[in-house]
């Protein structure tokens, strides 16, 4: 094994940097991110290829109550489509949808087709718009019997089409939902948009009701971190249990190893940097608004951040990123390990899940605004949210709950096991104030100058909160952090949870403002006293303090917040039909 672990070592030291190069134009000069960002991406709104007036048609009816594409408009859209991935060297489609597993999946066709006889490229609106994959061999989570092998994709027009190169050829990737030959949802993006449009419908009612009769339409905004370890392909292909599980079963921890945790926001290696910026121009090349690369805490763990995106896109395009995080890390003879505690003793990798809502006008309902009216409008919004994650705990901890994930909750960074909400300093004191004085000022406190003790160094400003590391469910500042969802998790599940809890308590809010005005009440009493009973009802959901102490999880008994140590027993939520 020595000499193994010496040959590997000889091997990774003498390997050589890959070089990267980004786009140019004609002369050679480095084309801008936003000059070549998206161009493996066909966005119907957007595509010169379709003609203004049937693009304004098919804006139309995304945005109508129209079940089915006419068919005319189906047909300019995949006239469109083969041309435009054709010009780029394209000769495959599939339809690319996410079944009941954390990963997405995919059958290729050619364009190829056959005219009496003679060989053409096509692709009908037919097989751009409906797919056939057998369906028996993916879970349906007890639905169907295995002999019941039909299922269809279909495809999501709210999200972009995409071109992914392999290394000898490309491939146009359409967006699709799954579902069963009765119409029965097989994967995780059919509830996703079921939420999302079910959110959006409560919530506008309910901001109507407010007199905000602008909003037409309420959207869910998702940020996702991305966590993840790269190991050098000649030591991992030295441990099978890396190989067979993602995850090292056996060994002793090394001499240096976390202890000083200064491989934190280190400088990052030269090979790492350069496996970085080619995944990061694979990103941008479709569509994906990578922002952040750093170094996390564990020795090898690494970070990527992208900026806000609509949650369906978002999780479509953290799908993504995960596989070509994967195939680049490959390129640069690293294994890429998405799981979320490879090795013990030291941080694992989490998926923060960064979640937040905006109306049709792109006001934030989680911002705090301005005016004493926008931040009561905040202070609703996050007691809605407040409650909805009190009253389904259990449900949001199921969401996130992997057999991998119980390996890292609790620990190193990692939420506990019990989901509660951070509110920080400043909210709870606006919540006191609207308790105190029903015309309080909900004014933000300023925030404070802090000195750093040196003329060289300005004056700077101090947030009104700090973080927790520890909070499953943080507010941040203008959005809550989901920070318990595991870093190899689709996005879909906790997000469809998230929302529909939401959506649950905005209905129940829409018909308590409604008797409360119908009853007399004047309408910005009625949202004030609204807001501070929602919070009340919930404020045992709230905890600042440090997760990983034994007191919490007692006083979390005591408040009727469920602790789930494992996934087996997270699961069992699903079983209360009264609820569920």
């Amino acid at each position: 094994m020595e000499m193994m672990r010496s040959q590997a070592v000889l091997e990774a030291s003498r390997r050589e940097i890959r070089e990267v190069s980004f786009p140019t134009d004609r002369s050679g000069v480095p084309l801008k991110i936003s000059e070549f960002f998206g161009e493996n991406v066909f966005n119907v709104l957007h595509a010169q290829e379709i003609p203004a007036e049937h693009r304004e048609k098919i804006s139309e009816f995304i945005s109508s109550d129209e079940k089915q594409l006419p068919k005319e408009l189906a047909e300019i859209i995949a006239n469109a489509v083969i041309d435009w991935a054709m010009s780029k060297g394209v000769t495959h489609y599939c339809h690319w949808f996410w079944p009941l597993t954390e990963s997405s999946a995919e059958k290729h066709d050619a364009f190829l087709d056959l005219d009496k006889g003679r060989p053409i490229e096509c692709l009908s609106a037919g097989q751009l718009i409906k797919g056939e994959p057998d369906a028996s061999s993916f879970p349906s989570g007890g639905m169907r019997s295995t002999f019941e092998a039909r299922g269809y994709t279909t495809w999501d027009l709210s999200s972009n089409m995409f071109i992914m190169e392999g290394a000898s050829g490309k491939t146009l990737y359409i967006p699709t939902a799954f579902f069963s030959y009765l119409g029965d949802a097989l994967d995780k993006k059919i509830p996703l948009l079921r939420s999302t449009e079910r959110l959006s419908l409560v919530m506008t009612e309910l901001l109507q009701l407010m007199g905000h009769k602008e909003v037409k339409k309420v959207d869910v905004n998702l940020g996702p971190e991305q966590e993840y370890f790269l190991v050098d392909k000649s030591f991992y292909y030295q441990r099978p249990d890396l190989i067979m599980t993602d995850r090292t079963l056996i060994g002793s921890l090394p001499a240096k190893n976390q202890q000083l945790e200064d491989h934190y926001f280190g400088a990052i290696d030269q090979r790492v940097l350069s496996m970085m910026q080619e995944l990061e121009l694979e990103l941008y090349k479709l569509g994906i608004p990578a922002k952040t690369r750093h170094n996390e805490v564990a020795p090898s763990q690494y970070e990527l951040a992208c900026i806000y995106q609509e949650a369906n896109m978002a999780t479509d395009q953290n799908q993504v990123t995960m596989t070509v995080l994967k195939n680049v890390a490959s390129r640069h003879g690293f294994v890429a390990l998405l799981h979320e505690k490879p090795y013990q003793g030291i941080n694992g990798s989490g998926k923060h899940l960064n979640w937040s809502m905006c109306d049709n006008t792109g006001h934030n309902l989680l911002s705090p605004g301005q005016t004493n009216e926008e931040r009561l409008l905040f202070l609703f919004m996050v007691a809605i949210t407040q409650k909805a994650v009190y009253l389904h705990n259990d449900a949001i901890r199921m969401s996130i709950a992997t057999h991998s994930n119980d390996l890292r909750l609790g620990g190193h960074e990692a939420p506990p096991s019990i989901i509660s909400v951070y509110l920080g300093d400043m909210l709870p004191k606006l919540f006191g104030r609207l308790k105190e004085d029903e015309n309080a000022d909900l004014s933000i406190d300023e925030k404070r100058l802090l000195s750093l003790g040196t003329e060289k160094l300005s004056y700077v400003l101090a947030d009104n909160s700090d973080r927790n590391r520890t909070s499953p469910f943080a507010f941040t500042g203008n959005k809550f952090e989901l920070r318990a969802a595991g870093s190899s998790c689709n996005p879909a599940l906790p997000i469809t949870i998230l929302n529909a809890a939401v959506a649950n308590v905005a209905s129940e809010a829409t018909g308590r403002l409604k008797e409360m005005l119908s009853s007399g009440v004047e309408l910005n009493t009625a949202i004030r006293k609204l807001t501070l009973s929602l919070y009340e009802e919930s404020e045992k959901i709230i905890f600042n303090g440090n997760g990983y102490t034994e007191e919490w999880v007692k006083e979390a008994e005591k408040r009727g917040l469920a602790h789930f140590k494992n996934t087996v027993e997270a699961l069992e939520v699903l079983q209360d039909k009264n609820r569920y």
